[in-house]
């Protein structure tokens, strides 16, 4: 039981470790010819979003590029994010906490 614990300490660290890295990664989404940008960390939470005063008055074009730029960060944060967690064992992390509630 002790082991079982020790394990998941470990397993926890190396996941708080990689939380970690991930948050000091960003990705910046772009929509509208560039006139709005949403920037999200590697734990997709959004940092800033700019919006060009131009689109004030067009409801439809805003709404629809926040969303378009939403979706352009995630985008580009999930490609970084896969990289991050290839590079610091993220898959070994999942297997071996698969492998801790399968005991």
């Amino acid at each position: 039981m002790f082991n079982k614990l020790k394990q998941f300490k470990d397993v926890r660290s190396r996941a708080k470790t990689l939380q970690n890295a991930l948050s000091q990664e960003t990705a910046e989404g772009t929509a509208s010819w560039g006139k709005i940008k949403v920037v999200m960390d590697g734990n997709q939470k959004v940092k800033s979003v700019s919006i060009d005063p131009t689109l004030k008055n067009d409801l439809k074009t805003l709404e629809e590029g926040c969303r378009d730029a939403v979706n352009d960060a995630v985008t580009k944060i999930q490609k970084i994010m896969a990289t991050k967690m290839k590079d610091l064992g993220g898959d070994e992390l999942a297997q071996d906490f698969q492998q801790l509630m399968k005991k």
